[in-house]
């Protein structure tokens, strides 16, 4: 894993887009985004149970998998949403990017490969993309039955319960860290 703000350069969203200003995991922990390096399902395993996640599928995303509606898939993945339940992704193949807005509503890239396991809390602003390959499989898990609504962002958004909570734990946090 790799995380570092996105340059907002001009030009495919599988780019690294790079601007050289790195992110720690702690930074990222200060907004909810949780990483583990999980070199084996066991320790997803474990994660599921801690979490009480039920349930899993697993996802292939290449233009030979999915066919033609590839690319119109991977554009829709790269608006910006937010999903009502806690989104966790473990990288059982390939890589990707999440890029997740940080508390100065700035974009942060995360580069995932295999083995890497990232958890995003329900009501962040983020948004998904393949690399420069165009391949990752990955497994999805969740709490009940698989549910994965993105809402994409708009100003009314910000009166949704799921971001308004969202909006709460991290000035709660922020406050204890003072």
């Amino acid at each position: 894993m790799k995380a570092y703000y996105y340059d907002d350069a001009e030009g495919d969203q599988r780019l690294d887009h790079d601007s050289g200003r790195e992110v720690s995991t702690s930074y990222l922990n200060q907004f909810g985004v949780l990483y583990h390096r999980c070199p084996s399902v066991s320790a997803v395993d474990n994660i599921a149970e801690q979490r009480s996640y039920k349930n899993r599928d697993e996802i292939t995303v290449s233009p030979d998998k999915m066919g033609a509606v590839y690319e119109e898939k991977v554009k829709m993945f790269f608006n910006e949403h937010l999903h009502e339940d806690e989104e966790i992704r473990y990288i059982l193949d390939g890589n990707g990017f999440f890029d997740v807005r940080d508390p100065n509503d700035e974009w942060v890239r995360i580069r995932l490969e295999k083995d890497d396991l990232i958890i995003l809390p329900a009501g962040i602003f983020h948004r998904f993309t393949t690399d420069s390959n165009n391949y990752i499989k990955a497994m999805r898990l969740f709490k009940d039955e698989p549910k994965w609504t993105p809402l994409n962002r708009a100003p009314d958004l910000e009166n949704n319960p799921h971001r308004k909570s969202y909006i709460q734990n991290r000035a709660a946090e922020a406050g204890m860290m003072t």
